[in-house]
């Protein structure tokens, strides 16, 4: 029988008491031994339950015990005790990654032979030994994460805490964390792993969902996905050109809680057991309604009550645009060069009217150099992109007026209000007098912003300063979007909603390039290139590119063993050719 590491009893914790409490009367146990997840959307009280773990938040009703040590008399001890991994803040950037070590093992009264050995020990476990000089703000994205685990476990902790470690993060680095932290809990050590992907909740031993501050579900991931059972189904054989129109009426379908887009066939959770035919459901001639296994997705919306719909009242606002047949989007030999170090080499593209197409690789592949060179941001050391026919070599701020640019960071001013960065925005894309002030309340009304408008935007939730970022780039209604990981870190709802108003752009004409860490929703892409070390190494549909690693082994891979496949062989090809 493994013992409790944390307990937690009738726990409610307020931030301000004239509102609603971060967290209510939540009851649970972590046991050592097991990876327990810490599930659910953006403010659902995850990060909040976790600093009451670590003693650095008291709380305001209730008892937490970490390590058999009440967290409101004796925070020194449990300090001394766990490892915390925060999700921002953890890591000093312009400090070396051997630095930042020693900074932690100072913090943590970590020294002498002790301290050697931990270093040693660390730098083998993260294969971070070769990269000790280089500063932290210089390593990948999952670079980063495996520095600030190595620094969270510089004194072997009995409860691990890791806040959201893998957002931001390649499917590969995800793998590769997940590995490391699972050889950790064979040691008996209590892991709770919080995160708004629910794909890494089922990896989980045990899972707490939170929403709003109360605990929906404890216990075996499989457990909740049951409730599922019988009631997920795929729709197969669609035409190509039906596939956005049918998800987003059946996303109104009464016999329909929720749809995703996977690859060539659309996903449905529905609300009665899945014997429903395909002339209930009015489906095109041809089109299969197959039962599928459920996952904790699928269950989790079910536990919300569905999805949000599948009106986007963004995309009913444009006009359709015409299409003339050429390409909207056109990289031909892009490649860029910092000093000696090439990050973009020789990558050619195209991209049709109401299209949406993928760019995805490893972190620091070169994703948003092409992005920004794309862009007119950065200009290429040789090759030509083009948006609209528009040369961006030569008239870069005429192509920018025809598109709208969400980047991956720093795309809102976080000192400014809601609608002070919607006017700004709205400005830079030459929008003044009547015109602007219409944009930019159609924009707070469409993204549901007007509880906010006054608010900073450096202190949103993060799924409204990812709905802020959209309407600050749509507010000059662009015909081409360019969204780089427009939802890392996003709750699955919020993600439904983002997809909604891109699923009705493109039916309008709206021409997209996305980059994405969440192999769903790549799902959602007509074509996918496939860049690896500054190179392009595939592109096809998803579907292509998963029957290019099909085996007998694995017959039916997903959209993420593709890739890694992809990345694994070019990588070997690499090492033979060097």
């Amino acid at each position: 029988m493994t013992s409790a590491a944390v307990s937690v009893v009738q726990l409610t914790h307020f931030f301000d008491h004239s509102e609603l409490p971060a967290l209510d009367g939540i009851d649970a146990e972590i046991r050592a031994g097991r990876i327990t997840g810490l599930v659910g959307p953006d403010g659902a009280g995850k990060t909040t339950l976790m600093r009451l773990m670590a003693s650095l938040l008291v709380p305001s009703q209730g008892k937490v015990t970490t390590c058999g040590f009440d967290t409101r008399c004796d925070p020194g001890p449990i300090r001394e005790r766990i490892g915390y991994m925060p999700q921002r803040f953890g890591l000093y950037e312009d400090l070396s990654v051997i630095e930042n070590l020693r900074l932690y093992a100072d913090l943590r009264a970590v020294f002498g032979r002790q301290r050697e050995e931990a270093f040693e020990r660390l730098l083998a476990f993260t294969d971070l030994k070769n990269f000790t000089s280089r500063l932290a703000g210089r390593l990948s994205g999952g670079m980063k994460q495996k520095l600030g685990l190595a620094c969270a476990l510089i004194r072997r902790p009995q409860v691990l805490l890791l806040d959201e470690p893998s957002v931001g993060v390649d499917p590969i680095s995800r793998r590769e964390l997940w590995r490391m932290v699972r050889e950790l809990v064979d040691e008996e050590m209590a892991v709770v792993w919080s995160t708004a992907y629910l794909d890494e909740a089922e990896q989980c031993d045990e899972a707490l969902l939170l929403n709003s501050g109360k605990l929906l579900f404890s216990g075996a991931p499989g457990a909740l996905t049951q409730r599922v059972s019988g009631r997920v189904a795929q729709v197969r054989g669609l035409p190509e050109n039906v596939k956005r129109l049918t998800l987003a009426r059946l996303l109104n379908h009464p016999r329909v809680l929720d749809g995703i887009v996977q690859g060539a066939a659309l996903r449905l959770l529905l609300r009665d057991v899945s014997d429903v035919e395909v002339a209930q459901l009015d489906l095109p001639d041809g089109a299969e309604l197959i039962p599928v296994s459920p996952n904790f997705e699928d269950a989790f919306m079910d536990i919300l009550g569905g999805g949000p719909g599948g009106k986007s009242e963004l995309a009913e606002r444009y006009d359709s645009l015409a299409d003339d047949g050429k390409p909207v989007v056109v990289a031909q030999g892009l490649t860029k060069r910092f000093g000696g170090f090439t990050a973009v080499h020789d990558n050619s593209f195209s991209i049709r009217r109401g299209e949406i197409f993928g760019l995805l690789g490893p972190n620091g592949a070169g994703k948003s150099t092409t992005f920004k060179m794309m862009c007119g941001l950065l200009k290429p050391t040789e090759g030509i992109g083009k948006v609209a026919g528009i040369d961006l070599r030569h008239a870069a701020s005429k192509a920018r007026n025809r598109l709208g640019y969400m980047a991956q960071k720093f795309s809102l001013y976080g000192d400014l209000s809601v609608r002070e960065n919607l006017r700004f925005f709205s400005g830079v894309y030459g929008l003044r007098g009547a015109e602007q002030r219409k944009a930019i309340e159609q924009m707070i009304e469409v993204f549901e912003l007007g509880a906010y408008v006054t608010a900073r935007a450096g202190e949103l939730p993060l799924g409204f300063k990812q709905r802020l970022s959209l309407a600050c780039a749509m507010m000059h209604k662009p015909d081409v979007l360019f969204l780089d990981e427009p939802t890392s870190g996003v709750d699955p709802e919020t993600r439904r909603e983002f997809w909604n108003h891109i699923n009705g752009l493109v039916q309008k004409g709206v021409t997209i390039l996305v980059t994405t860490h969440f192999m769903d929703e790549a799902e959602y892409c007509d074509r996918i290139g496939l860049i690896y070390s500054g190179e392009k190494i595939a592109e096809g549909t998803p579907e292509e590119l998963k029957q290019r690693v099909a085996s007998d082994e694995n017959p039916d891979p997903t959209l993420e063993d593709a890739f890694i496949s992809l990345v694994r062989a070019s990588h070997v090809e690499r090492s033979l050719v060097a």
